[in-house]
């Protein structure tokens, strides 16, 4: 059984909204997932695409040394997370001369892909 995994941190993208491009390829097979990134517009959709190639190859390379033949379009996406990464903490100002918080969320996002 093949798997390969592959990884980024500090997207600058907050996790809940990463999440939502994250649901719709989970469990699905590659070939599929790229499909619906490519016409995904949320603006998680290239940074999830990107790490969804890596993980293709990583396997591919994986598959190379072992000298392996493996159809990577026919792999699943098993485990895709989107886990929170720092906070930046910033102010914005507001009415009658004050300033309010505003948090900039980033994210770490992990991806597996495996042929069952």
């Amino acid at each position: 059984m093949a798997t390969a995994k592959s990884s980024v941190k500090h997207v600058g993208i907050p996790p809940r909204k990463a999440r939502l491009v994250a649901d719709l390829i989970r469990g699905k097979k590659v070939a599929e997932a790229r499909e619906i990134l490519f016409y995904t517009t949320r603006v998680s959709a290239p940074v999830i695409r990107k790490v969804l190639e890596s993980a293709v190859a990583n396997a591919e390379n994986t598959a190379a040394e072992a000298r392996e033949r493996i159809d990577t379009d026919e792999m699943i996406v098993t485990n895709i997370q989107v886990n929170c990464g720092p906070t930046l903490k910033r102010f914005m100002e507001v009415a009658r001369g004050r300033s309010a918080p505003r948090r900039k969320r980033s994210s770490h996002i992990e991806l597996v892909i495996s042929d069952k």
